[in-house]
């Protein structure tokens, strides 16, 4: 007699058979019913965007942990950390210039532990770095958001380079995950800290994306005519939408492997 099959698998498997645009619509509906059950849970939602950095820096101590105690950088993309590092320093720069807070100081701290871990890769570790894996040019993810920033930025009336440094950072936070990603589709196998560490990354970036939604619908699109005029409010949003739905693939795989008590996160082709 077999088995009756778990929830999650059960779910899954309905999931898996479905055609690409019921897929695409299936996301879509969890996403909004997320949005409204945090809306609901959460009423600051400045906590959301505080939240996301604490998850963000969560992530940061599980690739301390994995290069601590196993001695190994394997898995890891350097030029992640590296993009990761790059729009750090640079929204920490407008931070102190345009907009000193508490956010400040987590991104300080979030950058001073992405330098390490990136001093840990290039120098203590480099032996086990699959540089070979890690094969997705920075120029690709660098140039095109240096340009799109050149092209659209704020309105504010800060300094023309702050606003261009700002629009910069934006851009590519939202796509600074690429290269970790190319890693995992190259090896088609996760091991579990980095599968932990990208799976943080996916939550930190959805509750970014939830904050700010959140945000223009209690201001009733005010929010967006505050940030500026011209192309830069919605390409706020649209940056924030889409370094959530880089990510929803891979978490969704990372969740069907926890509940199906699976150590080791094997992808199929084309996930990632």
């Amino acid at each position: 007699m077999r088995a009756p099959k778990r929830p999650i698998h059960a779910v899954s498997l309905l999931v898996r058979r479905q055609p690409p645009k019921v897929k695409a619509f299936l996301a879509v509906v969890a996403g909004m019913a997320a949005l409204v059950l945090l809306r609901v849970i959460v009423h600051d939602h400045d906590n959301l965007f505080v939240a996301a950095e604490a998850v963000h820096s969560i992530g940061i101590c599980v690739l301390i942990y994995k290069l601590t105690k196993e001695k190994t950088c394997a898995g890891l993309s350097l030029k992640t950390q590296e993009l990761t590092a790059l729009f750090l320093a640079v929204r920490l720069y407008c931070s102190f210039v345009m907009e000193y807070d508490i956010h400040t100081l987590l991104d300080f701290s979030t950058l001073a532990t992405t330098l390490w871990v990136i001093y840990m890769i290039r120098f203590s570790l480099k032996s086990s770095y699959m540089e070979d894996k890690d094969n997705l040019a920075m120029y690709y993810v660098v140039v095109p958001c240096a340009v799109l920033a050149l092209l659209i930025h704020p309105s504010t009336s800060h300094n023309i380079v702050n606003r261009i440094f700002w629009a910069f950072c934006v851009y590519l936070e939202a796509v600074s995950v690429l290269p970790q990603l190319r890693v995992m589709q190259n090896t088609k196998i996760v091991e579990p800290f980095t599968a932990h560490y990208v799976f943080a990354l996916g939550i930190a970036r959805f509750l970014s994306c939830a904050h700010w939604v959140l945000q223009v619908l209690d201001s009733r699109g005010h929010l967006l005519v505050a940030l500026g005029f011209g192309l830069w409010p919605s390409m706020v949003l649209i940056s924030e939408i889409v370094q959530t739905f880089i990510l929803a693939d891979f978490c969704y795989y990372y969740v069907k492997s926890v509940f199906g008590g699976q150590l080791v996160l094997r992808l199929p082709s084309g996930v990632v």
